[in-house]
């Protein structure tokens, strides 16, 4: 009897160890020690997922591995939470070696051997379904409100300008004005719409790009637009990331908003590079002067907001830059300047 008992449990945790290895979702066997999960095993879809081999990552730190250093607080709580016997189900996002996704994380304890805590971390890819989710409800969203706004803008005004065609001229010149306002804001529009149907058709393709000249590239060129305002530089004297030319498209977005949101007519940009200390990643800054962005637009952009027929953003700048810089594994962030105004940053993995 207790060799039929063996044999039937030798059966089934072959049949589990088959379940396992064949299911699409990455799944991490680990061992928490010292209150760090240490990997002990993963299966074919994990290697997959997040490009590692598995005798590099066995018996290494998960974390070290996988979690960039700024959400390291994030990944400590949700291990404590392991330690004490709970059940994670959270979303996270994910260093692999195609830089930063997007998971449905589920971290489930077991008792191991001994006085250790063990358990399994299953990882669901969800980044492109959550980027076509939200591409398609941003554009549906922006382009339905901001033509509408502008046609009807446009409309008013030329109307008003009919009517009152004989009025006096300065009134005139406003409704112009307005006119004139509006047409160039659908002309960005649509630029912007044709920049976004771009990168949303590319792939990162594994490039690397040498982004200091690039950036360069961009600054004169809105210097030569901008002659009033100050764009200044502090970059190293090369910098190459995992990327293509297509960055600039992210770079060009945040100097031409920083410069067209700020009613100062001197405004002030400040655009560096730099590389992160021990991470392996690389920051691109985009400081200025001007109004902050409001909180709700962020939180919009971010994630951490849901967009409504209300809540959308002003326009697809800051929707093409984070598109952009996702194609390439990286991540869009704000901060206060120290210029006063709005620090927009580029996370990007470094080559």
């Amino acid at each position: 009897m207790d060799e039929h008992m063996e044999q039937s449990s030798a059966d089934a945790a072959s049949r589990y160890a088959h379940l396992i290895e064949h299911i699409q979702d990455a799944v991490v066997e680990f061992e928490l020690v010292g209150g760090d999960p240490v990997v002990r095993r993963v299966n074919e879809a994990f290697v997959d997922s997040f490009g590692y081999e598995r005798a590099a990552i066995v018996d290494e730190p998960l974390n070290d591995w996988i979690v960039p250093e700024w959400l390291r607080e994030e990944a400590q709580a949700l291990d404590e939470r392991t330690f004490s016997g709970e059940i994670n189900y959270q979303r996270v996002r994910r260093e692999t070696t195609g830089g930063l996704r997007e998971f449905l994380y589920r971290g489930i304890p077991y008792a191991g051997d001994g006085a250790t805590t063990d358990g399994f971390a299953v990882y669901t890819d969800l980044t492109d379904i959550t980027r076509t989710e939200r591409r398609l409800e941003v554009m549906n969203r922006v382009l339905q409100h901001n033509l509408r706004n502008k046609a009807n803008i446009v409309l008013a005004y030329t109307t008003e300008l009919l009517a009152e065609f004989d009025e006096q001229r300065a009134h005139r010149t406003e409704a112009a004005a307005r006119i004139e306002g509006a047409a160039r804001d659908l002309e960005t529009l649509t630029g912007e719409a044709a920049d976004i149907n771009t990168v949303l058709k590319s792939t990162a393709d594994g490039r690397t790009t040498d982004c200091v000249p690039l950036i360069r590239d961009v600054v004169d060129e809105h210097r030569r637009n901008w002659p009033a305002a100050s764009v200044e530089t502090d970059l190293p004297a090369s910098l190459v990331v995992r990327a293509n030319r297509r960055l600039r498209f992210a770079v060009d977005a945040l100097v031409e908003n920083a410069l067209e949101h700020n009613p100062s007519d001197e405004p002030s940009v400040h655009v560096r590079a730099a590389p992160a200390d021990s991470d392996g990643w690389v920051t691109i800054r985009v400081d200025d002067d001007g109004p902050t962005i409001p909180d709700d637009e962020r939180d919009v952009v971010t994630g951490d907001g849901d967009i409504t027929a209300t809540r959308h953003g002003s326009g697809l700048g800051l929707w093409l830059v984070k598109w952009t810089t996702e194609l390439f594994g990286g991540e869009l962030t704000f901060a206060t300047s120290d210029l006063g105004g709005n620090s927009v940053r580029l996370r990007l993995p470094s080559a």
